[in-house]
């Protein structure tokens, strides 16, 4: 069941990447639903309003500073940034990993997350307002096994969720971090059946989340219903999540 709550974001502007598919494409076409101008940064053109796209890939610094500047120069602003750009990898032993693809899942989806925020987050303190969600996992908390480096990755993603929330908690600006279990999303392909009927098991409620319920706390953190969490770590695992 989607929710029936509706937010008013009319005239903002959110920044997703990896927005063209999987859950970034379900955040931007739900606060698009709600009225902000949602930009997609991703590889891949979306299918959905292409001229609301800039290129760019997250692990090149100077990329994502282009698309920073490309945004601003644009759109005029921006108010939200949603971090869903990743990368699952393999799922193997640690041992087996091959170094050059354990730094690519790290590069992907933990200094991905850095570059952005360090583009974005100036023009945020000097409008003394904004929102920044990180798309993080429950194997940031757990440590999957199998999955090393998104693993590692993801939790580095959380203690930088913290540290920034705590940075601007002053500023106007709310840093927030959502760890899903197991979302249906293409990226679970990316990983064996075995794998992911065993992240299906670990949850009390025998399913897999659906990208809309990752959307519908992504748009309550962006808005002003939210005002009193910042470096939070917001769990969205059908009861899995210990702690």
């Amino acid at each position: 069941m989607s929710s029936s709550v509706r937010y008013d974001f009319q005239n903002t502007v959110t920044v997703v990447t990896g927005g063209s598919q999987g859950i970034g494409a379900e955040v931007v076409r739900l606060m698009r639903t709600f009225g902000s101008q949602a930009v997609v940064w991703d590889l891949q053109v979306p299918v959905t309003e292409p001229d609301l796209f800039c290129a760019v890939d997250v692990t090149d610094r100077a990329a994502v500073d282009r698309a920073t500047q490309d945004t601003l120069q644009r759109w005029g602003r921006i108010d939200h940034v949603v971090n869903c750009a990743g990368w699952a990898g393999p799922t193997m032993p640690l041992a087996q990993f091959d170094p050059a693809v354990w730094d690519k899942v790290i590069a992907i989806n933990l200094v991905g997350v850095y570059n952005v925020c360090r583009a974005v987050v100036p023009g945020m303190q000097q409008q003394g307002a904004g929102r920044i969600v990180n798309i993080a996992s429950l194997a940031g908390k757990e440590g999957t096994p199998n999955a090393s480096a998104y693993s590692a990755a993801k939790a580095g993603v959380l203690a930088l969720t913290k540290s920034l929330g705590k940075e601007l908690a002053t500023s106007g600006v709310l840093v927030n971090a959502i760890a899903p279990a197991a979302i249906d999303t293409p990226m679970l392909s990316q990983m064996s059946a075995a794998h992911v009927q065993t992240m299906v098991d670990k949850s009390p409620m025998k399913r897999l989340g659906s990208v809309r319920e990752v959307a519908d706390l992504v748009a309550w953190l962006c808005s002003d219903a939210c005002n009193f969490s910042t470096g939070a770590v917001f769990d969205l695992s059908g009861g899995r999540a210990t702690y």
